[in-house]
């Protein structure tokens, strides 16, 4: 089986495809407010054709991570306390391989990872660390990978969401797309994108990242769609468990950082985030992480021991090489491709799992 993006209309197609699958038992739909996501069957094709929906493969793809390190073995407890269980499948798949040399330096890739505040205590107080750095959330494995663990709050003026960076819940419910499609609907009134990711365990609801915002503070149509929200999800008898939620996101250091966000932008189609004084960049999907940069003062020239891994389409992966290359890149490798942006930041790209 291969995952498909299908364009849709708005959140209430893409949850109608839902409950049409529902039906032969649930799969992992991801739904958008253009789009849906879902692995592809005759089952799927099938109920999509009959709704309306087009295949796009231009929405195929999946950015993972992958943490080199000298003794894979006594790095990957303090990976799996920081990240928790990703139970239901909605984050980037983080590996941790063996390191064949020494890379001493700081890497110029971290991870941003943000949690509810019980488990960010409960990860500090398995990996034995204390938080350090700018902000004082910073934690380093055992051999200098970084990670930002950030702790979140509830969302104010709610009662089942917290803000992660973005606004997220989760309701168990053996009946998912009857939900989804509740939600959908709602979000579609609003005039407010979400992110609905259906499971057979439950139904995610997930603003994106600072979409809940309206300057400093909670934006007052966000927070009624997120009440009018718990209001549907009460009437259907069910009850929040946002515990086990997490944000994920990446950040670049760089020296040129324009040429380096340009780079990512034009490998990933990446849209740029608008706002000022931010150097984001966006799965225009909402279906991959979010990317950041930050202005480095020194180059650090040595190999990451942290590199991305995309999976695309393989009749896609060769025109992604060319517009990286095209957008400042090197191609390093070619079986698999392996690409590093203008300041050595590597990816291998390579076909979508299946």
């Amino acid at each position: 089986m291969t995952t498909t993006w299908y364009d849709a209309p708005s959140h209430a197609a893409g949850a109608a495809l839902a409950e049409r699958l529902a039906q032969h038992g649930m799969p992992d739909v991801d739904i958008r407010s253009t789009g849906v996501r879902v692995r592809s069957t005759e089952d799927t094709q099938i109920a999509a054709e009959e709704l309306g929906l087009i295949a796009n493969p231009a929405g195929v793809q999946t950015l993972d991570v992958v943490i080199e390190a000298a003794d894979p073995a006594a790095v990957q407890p303090f990976w799996h306390a920081v990240l928790g269980p990703d139970l239901l499948r909605r984050d980037p798949a983080f590996t941790v391989r063996r390191l064949a040399e020494s890379r001493p330096l700081r890497n110029r890739i971290h991870v941003d990872v943000v949690r509810p505040s019980a488990a960010v205590d409960e990860a500090r107080a398995v990996t034995g660390r204390e938080p350090s750095g700018a902000y004082g959330v910073m934690l380093p494995d055992d051999e200098g990978n970084e990670v930002d663990l950030v702790p979140g709050d509830p969302l104010p003026g709610t009662t089942d969401w917290l803000a992660l960076f973005a606004a997220m819940t989760f309701y168990p419910t053996s009946a998912p797309a009857q939900l989804a499609s509740k939600v959908a609907a709602l979000a579609d009134a609003a005039g407010i994108p979400l992110m609905i990711d259906v499971r057979p365990e439950g139904v995610v609801i997930d603003s994106g990242k600072d979409q809940w915002e309206d300057g400093d503070g909670a934006d007052p149509k966000f927070v009624a769609l997120a009440t009018q929200i718990e209001a549907a999800a009460k009437d259907l008898g069910l009850r929040a468990d946002p515990a086990g939620l997490r944000f994920v996101q990446f950040g670049i250091d760089a020296v040129d950082v324009p040429a380096v966000r340009a780079f990512w932008v034009a490998l990933l189609g990446y849209a740029e985030d608008d706002r000022p004084h931010l150097s984001d960049i966006y799965d225009p999907r909402r279906l991959n992480p979010v990317l950041f940069f930050q202005q480095l003062e020194e180059p650090r020239p040595q190999r990451n021991r942290i590199h991305f891994e995309l999976a695309v389409p393989e009749d896609q992966a060769a025109q992604r090489v060319e517009a990286a290359v095209a957008a400042g890149g090197r191609l390093l490798d070619e079986k698999p491709y392996l690409v590093a942006d203008p300041e050595g930041n590597e990816v291998v790209i390579g076909p979508e799992r299946t």
